[in-house]
């Protein structure tokens, strides 16, 4: 095996060159003769191990590549402190292209905490430290290093919601457009199968990269300052110095992801300038079902059998990505600006081919895990405005109140279930990729909920309400809570109706902007009497191009530009210790959160109190020895256990970094 140090310490690489390879993308020089390659025309380097199923961005982009004649050659997670990866498949015909994987890098390698993950889904074995803190960058500094001037084209959601001057939760400043720190010749942002063959196809014409300027679905930098009508943002400079004006550019960004809209964003940068593109139209249906066509091995690339395969693999195998895009439009969500408010779903058959195809798997025990997608319940447009004039530039589809135009059905995803649900050899559907239960209410046929209850669930169904405080969800750009109330209480009705035995597992956020420490007791009464304590919270964390990430840092709105509370620091860490309040090592977070918020009703030995008035003074909740002894043998005071139930189990719909898995 091939070794390589990082900042993790050492890390054992997996052999690419394996004794076979059946239907893969190359990995090495030996499958590249074995394809008939003498040279491919693009070589793809990503930051996530080489998995050949759907659901990672680099097999997508490779396969369709190959659909329309092109060879692509993988470099998967090279070693970024030595040239050997990068040059081990020659130079490329016609380009580079880099993502840094299926997560923004930095994501992927730290907590909210910013303390550095232990394991990586997305590598072989789950081993961390594989791939570099800012990958894009890394990546295509190796590549400029090693081969100079050649076409260089980044994409996937780092390079995409880090494509204008962005805030960096990690460094806490704002950086550059990825662009210019990069030094590639071309983004591709959001999801960019037709900006990727436009790309190919004019490179393999001969075109110079630097006249592929206007492609729809891309970003390049640019020296001439054209007019036009053009949207121009505020410098890269001038929202690096205020905070003000970063929210003003923000909310102008927030409206360019309008596949109507032909204009160009523009961000001065130094004397140059960032310039996007309008996006690419949604794939209409017969392209999306093709893309789930292409020849995919749904395994790992065989190089990594020896460490027991990718982990990430296995929480998306028997799962069916049916759809993409949200108009659901969550501030702390960044899919507005990458995927879209374009939903866009498979065919009834092309889901059912798929079904069928894992249903022959040899590892397939009969239950598919989820036939969903970013919002599992939405299957079309959210109005019939959409096809032809793009989403609302001064309202969202669901709330604060629902629009009134929303074309509410569930019928083409309910009929795709009951297809799936009806084929040999399938025993159980579930959905577990999310649903968005106000829209759920505003669909007057309640066959899909009646059926969601009675098929599609197994003792539990996760919704997201993320807070009880209305004011907090305003910010959340959330329905009010009286909205999950009301569902809450209709899916117990129908459970009893059924016979069923089941509950709502709802998640919540802490920590997010607008939520002050009343709010979030507000949010650990409610949770107190839940009867059960949740095992999974999300604490927020500001990545790259969300709104509410913009809220962190500016302290307002930037789609109102009114003030917006911030919690940060030790409050934010009292704010998710309170929710699980119960915890030992919490009891000191939670004491001074309540005493803070002028809750001191919430600590003693009443019905209502949250935790005990106080600990013996050799007691320590967070777990620490007493200095002035040699043992700390008397056990601290702690609240009393959490109840158990069929809802406090782990949550599978969640990978290993806790991240959702759609």
């Amino acid at each position: 095996m091939n070794k390589s140090i990082n900042d993790s310490g050492k890390k054992a690489r997996v052999d690419t060159a394996p004794k076979e390879n059946k239907g893969f993308l190359p990995m090495s020089k030996k499958e590249m003769r074995a394809l008939g390659i003498t040279q491919c025309d693009f070589i793809l380097v990503t930051g996530d191990a080489y998995v050949d199923h759907p659901s990672f961005g680099a097999a997508i982009i490779g396969r369709v590549l190959q659909s329309r004649g092109f060879s692509v050659g993988i470099i998967a997670q090279p070693n970024w402190q030595e040239n050997a990866d990068f040059n081990k498949l020659g130079a490329p015909r016609l380009g580079f292209l880099v993502t840094a994987g299926n997560l923004d890098s930095m994501v992927n390698h730290f907590t909210v905490n910013k303390k550095r993950r232990r394991e990586d889904v997305y590598a072989p074995g789950g081993q961390a430290g594989l791939r570099p803190d800012r990958a894009t960058i890394v990546y295509c500094g190796k590549i400029r290093e090693n081969f100079g001037e050649i076409p260089l084209i980044i994409g996937g959601i780092e390079a995409s919601l880090r494509r204008f001057a962005h805030y960096d939760y990690w460094q806490e400043k704002v950086r550059r457009p990825i662009l210019f720190d990069s030094r590639a010749d071309l983004l591709v942002y959001g999801m960019g199968e037709r900006a990727m063959i436009e790309i190919a196809e004019g490179l393999n014409a001969g075109i110079p990269v630097d006249q592929l300027t206007h492609i729809k679905g891309t970003a390049v930098i640019s020296r001439e300052a054209e007019a036009g009508d053009a949207v121009l943002l505020p410098t890269t400079e001038e929202v690096m110095a205020d905070t003000q004006t970063y929210a003003r550019a923000t909310a102008l960004i927030y409206q360019s992801n309008n596949a109507h809209d032909p204009r160009i964003y523009r961000q001065p940068t130094g004397n140059r300038y960032l310039q996007q593109n309008p996006p690419q139209p949604p794939l209409s249906q017969a392209e999306f079902d093709a893309l789930y066509d292409l020849p995919f091995t749904y395994r790992w690339h065989p190089a990594y059998d020896q460490v027991g395969g990718v982990p990430g693999l296995e929480e998306v195998k028997f799962s069916i990505t049916a759809n993409r895009g949200c108009y659901g439009n969550c501030t702390f969500c960044a899919l507005a600006i990458h995927q879209g408010k374009y939903v866009q779903m498979r065919s009834r058959d092309s889901i059912v081919r798929e079904a069928l195809r894992m249903s022959k798997d040899s590892d397939f025990k009969g239950y598919i895990h989820d036939i969903g997608g970013p919002t599992a319940n939405f299957s079309h447009l959210a109005c019939k405005k959409q096809d032809t004039r793009g989403y609302c530039p001064d309202r969202e589809c669901l709330a604060p109140e629902p629009c009134k135009n929303i074309d509410a059905s569930h019928k083409p995803y309910l009929e795709a279930l009951r297809a799936v649900r009806k084929l040999p050899g399938v025993k159980k559907v579930f959905i577990r990729s999310g649903i968005r239960y106000d829209y759920l209410a505003l669909d007057k046929d309640k066959a899909f909920f009646r059926e969601l209850v009675e098929h599609h669930i197994s003792g539990q169904l996760r919704v997201a309400p993320e807070h009880v405080s209305d004011e907090v969800l305003r910010h959340m750009g959330k329905p009010a809570f009286k909205v999950y109330e009301n569902f809450a209480r209709n899916f117990k009705q129908i459970d009893e109706q059924l016979g069923k035995n089941q509950f709502v597992l709802p998640y919540f956020i802490t920590g997010h902007p607008g939520c002050s420490l009343q709010d979030a007791v507000k949010l650990a009464e409610y949770i107190r009497d839940m009867g059960f304590f949740p095992e999974q919270v999300q604490d927020f964390y500001p990545t790259p191009g969300s709104v509410a990430t913009a809220m962190y840092h500016t302290g307002v709105n930037p789609l109102t530009m009114a003030a917006v509370y911030v919690p940060k620091g030790r409050e934010k860490n009292m704010q998710r210790a309170l929710v699980q309040y119960n915890k030992r090592e919490n009891y000191l977070l939670v004491h001074e959160a309540l005493t803070k918020a002028y809750r001191e009703d919430l600590i003693g030995s009443g019905k209502k109190a949250l935790i005990p008035a106080k600990v013996k003074s050799t007691d320590h909740p967070t777990g620490h020895a007493n200095k002035n002894s040699k043992t700390n043998k008397t056990r601290s005071a702690q609240p009393a256990p959490a109840k158990r139930s069929k809802i406090n189990q782990k949550d599978k719909s969640r990978g290993k970094n806790g991240k959702k898995i759609n």
